[in-house]
């Protein structure tokens, strides 16, 4: 089982390589209460006790209106306020928006797109100047993989972004973290079960079964991937003269 130090060794030489945290920074938390947001909350708030660069956290949930089970939403909180940190739930209307008014075919873009903005208006709210994402490595090898499939192009997320209209950034320092490590260290974690109607029938989910289909043939696939990612040295692409 992974352990909270195992778990915050590659967490912060993310931060150290990316140059994540800084003096003074007030980092809202993504609190999904999955298990990659419960890794990254507890990882944080492990890393603020001794990190040289002083930081505050707050643990931001954005309840969608969906209705989730009320004994693992009192577990989830009586767990994260065991980390020292503050708690808050924003109540929003974005599963009736998305669900019952608009009826949309394919929800996942409007309903990820206006979570992550009441996220961040809420974290600006806050007083915050930096939200902290639960995406991992193997987030960042679907993410290309992803784009490629459905976009033609390469790309994936970066490990810090500016936004300039929210005038905030994002932080992703779980880039490093694979995510059986992150299924190891949540054994015994409470974990907000997620009852959205389309989980599991996702383009991500079907690009997540076709790399792990393709991993048993390539086992050095994932590896191999992520090494052409985060290594510019390995970038070799066309490009006009």
């Amino acid at each position: 089982m992974v352990n909270l130090q195992q778990l915050m060794s590659p967490v912060r030489r993310a931060i150290d390589d990316f140059k994540m945290i800084s003096a003074g920074d007030k980092i809202a938390v993504g609190l999904s209460g999955g298990k990659d947001s419960i890794a990254m909350l507890s990882a944080l708030a492990g890393l603020k006790r001794f990190y040289p660069n002083p930081f505050e956290i707050v643990a931001i949930r954005i309840d969608t209106g969906i209705g989730y089970n009320e004994q693992e939403e009192l577990a989830l909180k009586t767990y994260v306020e065991s980390l020292g940190v503050t708690y808050h739930v924003e109540k929003t209307e974005i599963y009736q928006v998305v669900f019952e008014e608009r009826k949309e075919k394919n929800p996942c873009s409007l309903c990820a797109n206006m979570r992550r903005g009441a996220l961040n208006q809420t974290a600006k709210n806050l007083g915050c100047n930096k939200v902290c994402l639960g995406h991992h490595a193997d987030d960042l090898i679907e993410t290309f993989f992803l784009s490629m499939i459905y976009e033609g192009r390469l790309s994936t997320f970066q490990p810090v972004t500016y936004l300039s209209k929210a005038d905030i950034s994002v932080i992703r320092p779980m880039i490093y973290v694979k995510e059986y490590m992150i299924k190891s260290f949540c054994k015994d974690k409470p974990i907000l079960k997620n009852p959205c109607p389309v989980d599991k029938f996702t383009q991500r989910e079907e690009v997540k079964k076709t790399i792990e289909e393709m991993s048993i043939k390539y086992p050095l696939l994932k590896d191999n991937v992520f090494n052409a990612l985060v290594n510019e040295d390995r970038h070799n692409l066309i490009k006009k003269p």
